[in-house]
């Protein structure tokens, strides 16, 4: 081999080896950049299935939430309308009453209401006719007793159950419906307290 052929093949080989070199770090250049490549693929990954599975849990909260909510006010309105039906019965219990216990009824809400001034009271048609004898002479003594004086008034009120007070020209609603609608709420706590505690 002549010089010359020594010195190409001595090229040669460091050019080999110098490829070879450079290639090798090639490699290692490109299987660290897909290292990192799928460790951040991985990673990324990672971070959606965690996003993912937490907006997963948290729209199962708010469909429980939202299931109990719906289920806290069809219970609420199911007691509600027991309440109401209780109350309803109640009144009806008092329009039903037998006489004695109607006009009883009548004569505590006299000793309640009347006041200690002239005025006139008016009853339904139907309670002027079944009023038992007697009864408009307890009513003068009533509000004699609180200090005033009371005139039946034949005026016939479309009312059930109770009377209306006029003083003054100031009529006072004391029928069963008014007092029970005054007191729906209180009497619905006391009904809410017997069935449901």
């Amino acid at each position: 081999m002549t010089g010359l052929e020594k010195m190409q093949s001595q090229i040669l080989s460091e050019a080999e080896s110098s490829a070879k070199e450079i290639l090798d770090n090639a490699r290692k250049e490109a299987d660290k950049i897909i290292s990192e490549a799928r460790e951040r693929a991985e990673a990324e990954c990672r971070r959606i299935s965690e996003k993912s599975e937490a907006e997963v849990k948290g729209l199962q909260e708010r469909a429980v939430s939202s299931s109990d909510l719906q289920r806290r006010k069809e219970l609420l309105k199911a007691k509600q309308e027991v309440i109401a039906e209780m109350l309803e019965k109640a009144y009806e219990s008092l329009l039903h009453a037998d006489e004695n216990a109607y006009f009883d009824m009548l004569r505590r809400m006299l000793h309640k209401f009347v006041l200690p001034q002239e005025g006139e009271i008016c009853f339904s048609k139907e309670d002027l006719e079944k009023m038992p004898k007697g009864f408009r002479d307890e009513i003068q003594a009533i509000a004699k007793e609180k200090g005033g004086a009371l005139t039946l008034s034949q005026e016939v009120r479309n009312v059930q159950g109770g009377f209306v007070l006029i003083y003054g020209g100031i009529e006072e609603n004391c029928t069963f419906r008014a007092m029970f609608n005054s007191k729906r709420d209180e009497l619905s706590d006391k009904v809410h307290a017997l069935l449901f505690s």
